[in-house]
């Protein structure tokens, strides 16, 4: 593909389709559970909530950098926010590393990211598990689970029409859409370049900038009695569209940082798919009543950026995302 020509995350490596349609089989065969971003036990006058994920392709910059620092924030952060999202507060993690071959250094390195990580989500790192597979694993992997307790009225529902969408920012890239990220930062002459708006760091460092963890949201949510909330992770903004059978209509969006227009600009990435594709600055949203949005807000960094009507889609300006 030349350097001229427009990119897509199923250019790329990965189609969303084809993921979401395994996904799909995968819930068909073994049988769907209560819960969206998080799995949801009931355990008697209280749920046991449960989210896993990883961080996905931002382990080959981190490797590409030789810096596993920040990572294993990455991988908490991940699923505490799936908790978040679901209103329910995270207590535990544990997490599961896959290598080819052990390194005590790239190891000392993802503990203490993801004892970073704990310590910014406020939950207990109980353990987890390491596993030496060659001749499966080439380099690393690592993922995990994050265990929280909600009462039946914490769990957020859906979204109504009429309500006012808040948004709150994200740090950067966040650990989804670095296929993409990765490929159009090839086309920009690698990893050590210099960032075009920040010369300071390199095109790497700024891919790595940890994704940022929303724990600190539950207690304003709550109080401001949220319907429903959304993380917005794989799929960017059509993530919304888990918040309930609605239109999501965003007509004040949050400014996009710098990453998202360098990829844009060297990926040759159209604005459809950076917004199917990206947070595009947008990490959270929640869906409330008009009359506490602005309250909420201003008791946060978010910002009212839309609203929800009867309908189906998500918009953003003129773009109508399926």
């Amino acid at each position: 593909m030349s350097d001229d020509e427009e990119l897509t995350y199923a250019d790329s490596g990965v189609d969303i389709e084809a993921s979401e349609a395994a996904t799909a089989a995968l819930i068909g065969a073994a049988g769907e559970g209560d819960g969206d971003y998080a799995g949801l036990v009931d355990i008697g006058g209280q749920y046991l909530a449960l989210a896993t994920d990883g961080v996905g392709t931002k382990l080959l910059v981190a490797e590409a950098l030789d810096d596993y620092s920040t990572v294993g924030i990455d991988c908490v952060a991940m699923n505490a926010n799936d908790l978040v999202a679901a209103g329910v507060e995270p207590v535990a993690f544990v997490d599961y590393l896959a290598v080819d071959e052990p390194d005590d250094g790239t190891a000392a390195d993802l503990g203490r990211g993801l004892a970073a990580g704990a310590e910014q989500a406020d939950v207990a790192l109980v353990g987890g598990e390491t596993a030496v597979m060659p001749e499966v694993i080439k380099g690393l992997d690592i993922a995990g689970t994050c265990a929280g307790l909600a009462e039946e009225d914490d769990l957020f529902g859906e979204a109504r029409a009429g309500d006012a969408l808040v948004g709150f920012p994200s740090t950067g890239i966040h650990s989804n859409g670095l296929t993409l990220a990765r490929e159009a930062a090839t086309r920009a002459g690698g990893y050590d370049e210099p960032f075009p708006d920040d010369s300071e760091r390199t095109v790497g460092e700024v891919l790595l900038e940890p994704t940022r963890i929303y724990t600190d949201l539950l207690d304003p949510l709550a109080d401001h009695a949220a319907h429903a909330a959304a993380h917005v992770t794989g799929g960017g903004w059509t993530n919304l569209a888990r918040m309930g059978a609605f239109r999501y209509e965003i007509t004040d969006p949050l400014p996009v940082p710098p990453v998202f227009e360098f990829v844009a600009d060297t990926g040759n990435v159209s604005e459809e798919e950076l917004y199917r594709t990206f947070n595009m600055g947008m990490g959270f949203v929640a869906a409330l009543d008009p009359a506490d949005a602005e309250d909420l807000a201003a008791a946060t960094d978010g910002a009212v950026v839309g609203h929800v009507t009867e309908g189906a889609g998500v918009a953003v300006g003129g773009l109508e995302l399926d």
